[in-house]
């Protein structure tokens, strides 16, 4: 699928370096909660440490942990006491 840019968008992508719309674009899923953090790494091609460093770089956060993930973590920790 090729996509054509509107030139406004293009002027701020362009100063982000190669790859930026691919990393945008899936950091934008990831945060959607569209794609694991691994899928969206790899639809950036980056590796995924690659992709965690750019999103706290750019976003001051690495993966996204859901709170509902913390709170079955924690209940289990509690079973297991």
């Amino acid at each position: 699928m090729l996509v054509e840019l509107n030139a406004e968008f293009n002027e701020v992508i362009q100063p982000l370096g190669q790859g930026a719309l691919e990393f945008f674009l899936a950091a934008s899923l990831y945060h959607a909660k569209k794609v694991s953090c691994a899928r969206a790494a790899e639809i950036a091609n980056l590796s995924l440490e690659a992709f965690c460093y750019r999103l706290e770089e750019h976003f001051n956060q690495g993966y996204i942990i859901a709170d509902e993930s913390v709170l079955d973590d924690i209940q289990t920790l509690e079973t297991l006491k």
